[in-house]
């Protein structure tokens, strides 16, 4: 007898440690619990902790509270001004209400997945390149407003969103390198030129103080030697001044001005020796051409005088001393010398 109650105390107490087992929870403290009972939601959110629930009756269900990273995929679209790009991000968010996430929504992790990868799809069509490249901040915040719209119902609250890279097509990239390149070589060019304008206006003083002094000039060509001589250098350069050139080009074109002056004095001088020449042939044709007188007389004294045979008939006396007369003054005019002879005679036909 004694026996028997002893094996009932028995199971019974195991009974009760069954069922204590069976019904006791414990929640985490980053945990809440939700129980249903029948199916049916119970009462209140079990804190973290112990707590207890009727075996077989009760379904207890865990919701965890912490900030989740979710990895959005990488989306591939075309922006708004018609370059396809790839963008992938990252979601942060975490469950406010542990009822909802389990009621309102099957499973809010992958609904949260797929709202950020429509969303960031739905973002990269409305933005610029420019903008995804440079104006994420304000992206990050559309995007996040877009996700956090409909989680707000699932009891899901996105705390951040993060756009993680933009990849480019390898075309895009060269465009841009090529771009950027060009930009900073004009902006290197505006400092160079800006740079150059100081130093002439620096020049330009320096200049005006040595202008006052030679000795400087000279003091200031002695530097630029001696900084040359310095670096070792098997060549000196010495500078020239350019005033010395100057001078020296000047010297050049002033008999280069003269010589067409003299050219010109010996042509007029020429011209008035030939002149002078023909003023004294006229005159002496003037003096040798004797009145005109009858035909025997004035036939046959020019041409004694002009060393022709007067029995030789001929043209008329009028011809032959004009022919007489003509020919010194010609072999003159041609430049002949006076000591070359003159051309022979030319016999005339008789007279009828």
């Amino acid at each position: 007898m004694v026996e028997e109650l002893v094996v009932a105390g028995l199971a019974a107490a195991s009974a009760v440690v069954v069922y204590t087992m069976a019904a006791a929870k414990v929640v985490k403290q980053y945990e809440r619990g939700v129980v249903f009972r029948l199916g049916r939601l119970r009462g209140g959110i079990r804190g973290p902790g112990f707590t207890m629930i009727l075996p077989a009756v009760d379904r207890l269900r865990k919701v965890n509270m912490q900030i989740v990273t979710m990895p959005v995929p990488a989306q591939e679209g075309i922006t708004r001004d018609n370059v396809t790009v790839r963008v992938d991000a990252v979601v942060y968010f975490r469950v406010i209400d542990a009822a909802n996430a389990i009621i309102e929504v099957e499973d809010y992790r992958f609904a949260v997945s797929q709202m950020a990868q429509t969303s960031l799809r739905s973002i990269i069509g409305k933005s610029d390149l420019d903008d995804l490249l440079s104006n994420r901040e304000k992206l990050n915040q559309g995007l996040e407003l877009m996700i956090d719209s409909p989680a707000i119902g699932w009891g899901v609250q996105i705390d951040r969103v993060e756009i993680k890279d933009v990849s480019l097509p390898e075309a895009m990239k060269r465009s841009m390198a090529r771009q950027a390149e060009a930009d900073r070589e004009r902006r290197a060019r505006v400092i160079n030129a800006d740079a150059e304008l100081q130093a002439s206006k620096k020049l330009a003083e320096a200049a005006g103080v040595m202008s006052k002094e030679p000795a400087a000039l000279q003091l200031r060509l002695l530097q630029t030697v001696v900084a040359v001589a310095a670096e070792k250098n098997s060549t000196l350069v010495l500078p020239f001044p350019v005033e010395l050139l100057r001078f020296l080009e000047r010297a050049q074109q002033q008999p280069a001005g003269q010589q067409p002056t003299q050219s010109a004095q010996g042509v007029e001088s020429a011209q008035g020796a030939q002149g002078m020449k023909g003023v004294q042939g006229e005159s002496r044709h003037e003096e040798l051409a004797p009145p005109k007188e009858p035909a025997l007389e004035s036939g046959v004294a020019p041409a004694v005088a002009a060393g022709v045979d007067p029995t030789v008939a001929g043209a008329p006396a009028d011809a032959a001393v004009e022919e007489a007369v003509a020919g010194p003054a010609a072999e003159q005019a041609v430049g002949r010398g006076p000591s070359e002879e003159p051309p022979p005679a030319v016999p005339l036909p008789p007279a009828a």
